[in-house]
């Protein structure tokens, strides 16, 4: 393994995203043992559900032998994208924070944001590979435009995580519910306006950290 990520050049990579989840995982702990409290354990959680899609990328990428039928690479996307929108979701957890609390508020600030800084790069980095994957069937254009749309679908995906609470697995556990709920906003955009403003929002400040992120890449 460790061959492979040298010969892609993501060893650098791995560590530093390993690093910055032990942090985050140390953080939790410490924060846990000071207040006695489990509250923000649950971070963790969600980290590792930002994990997931650079984990499926990484291994495309790593073992392209595994994605050489387009199903494969139907079913690779398919995976990918119901796990995507937790990279970006911690960035919710911000309303957890409160003025009243045993921790001070920068803390708990610094805390959240660390997990959400570590979840959104899984995300954006998994996003890339998925690029560099439609590279041999697309040109940069097209490649460009789905990878905006993919980050307003995310978008949609926080919302209905955050607000409708429905998670990543529950396609196949209550599929007719899910697709009931999301038929619902489809359908009624005016009567759900809470809906549409988060998922055109936040789709435009991932968009924006995302092609920062990008350009800042290119000038290397």
């Amino acid at each position: 393994m460790f061959k492979l990520l040298r010969e892609d050049k993501r060893l650098n990579e791995t560590i530093l995203m390993g690093v910055f989840t032990l942090f985050c995982f140390a953080f939790s702990i410490y924060r846990a043992f000071y207040v006695h409290s489990i509250v923000f354990l649950s971070l963790n959680w969600n980290l590792f559900l930002a994990f997931i899609p650079w984990a499926l990328s990484s291994i495309a990428v790593l073992k392209p032998s595994l994605i050489k039928s387009r199903i494969a690479i139907v079913f690779l996307l398919f995976v990918w994208f119901l796990f995507f929108p937790n990279s970006p979701y911690i960035l919710t957890d911000l309303v957890h924070l409160r003025m009243k609390s045993a921790m001070p508020i920068w803390f708990d600030l610094l805390l959240i944001l660390s997990f959400a800084w570590t979840g959104m790069l899984f995300g954006f980095l998994s996003l890339w590979d998925i690029e560099k994957i439609l590279a041999n069937y697309l040109n940069r254009t097209w490649i460009s435009i789905i990878s905006s749309a993919l980050l307003f679908l995310g978008s949609f995906g926080i919302y209905i995580g955050r607000y409708l609470r429905w998670n990543s697995w529950d396609i196949f556990k209550d599929p007719i519910e899910l697709f009931n709920d999301i038929g619902d906003r489809m359908i009624n955009p005016i009567s759900n306006p809470r809906a549409w403003g988060m998922t055109l929002f936040m789709g435009f400040f991932l968009n924006m950290v995302y092609w920062s992120f990008s350009l800042i890449r290119k000038r290397q």
